[in-house]
């Protein structure tokens, strides 16, 4: 499943944003909300962008903001809630304006990136993530959209396998789950 290698792109940046900024648990353990915002929203944005400056704390709380957003529409489209989850990327849409602008740089074609009002971090994230998971909301593979199953982890994930089955975030979910699966069996037997 792919839309476009932008929006392919900025939904990856929803789910690290989300997986980095927002507390839960993940694989097992509680996941603490960051001390240093400005270090984990930076470290979140090179997971699809390796050169990503750093982010300051200011931007990094911001961003934690947007980020909680995020993560209900993950939870809305878990939960089978998709018009709850439009709703929301809707709000999103509207509180930062965002707009599609064809742009080139870097020697890529001619390509489409999304803006928001003003130039702040946090919006112009915003902006993008919301307009990335509105593609997504909007076309057949609305239910790509996840948080992982495995007992113990909220993190959230976009399913871009052929069958769209994936349930986890991680392999390392995945590996925990079929693990206790196991010895489950084992014991019975």
């Amino acid at each position: 499943m792919d839309y476009n290698s932008h929006t392919d792109a900025v939904v990856r940046v929803a789910v690290a944003i989300v997986n980095a900024l927002t507390p839960g648990e993940r694989r097992g353990r509680a996941f603490p909300a960051p001390a240093d915002l400005g270090a984990a929203a930076t470290e979140g944005l090179r997971t699809v962008y390796p050169a990503y400056r750093d982010l300051s704390a200011p931007e990094g709380a911001d961003l934690a903001e947007v980020a909680g957003r995020l993560r209900a529409v993950f939870s809305d489209v878990a939960s089978g809630d998709i018009d709850g989850a439009a709703t929301r990327v809707n709000a999103l849409l509207e509180e930062t304006d965002a707009r599609p602008m064809l742009e080139r740089h870097d020697g890529e074609p001619w390509h489409l990136h999304f803006h928001g009002r003003g130039n702040s971090t946090a919006g112009q994230w915003a902006a993008s993530c919301a307009t990335g998971l509105a593609i997504v909301l909007g076309s057949e593979f609305n239910d790509r959209l996840g948080v992982c199953t495995a007992p113990h982890c909220d993190r959230v994930y976009v399913d871009v396998s052929r069958n769209g089955t994936r349930r986890f975030c991680s392999t390392a979910c995945q590996n925990r789950v079929k693990t206790a699966a196991f010895r489950a069996r084992s014991k019975s037997e």
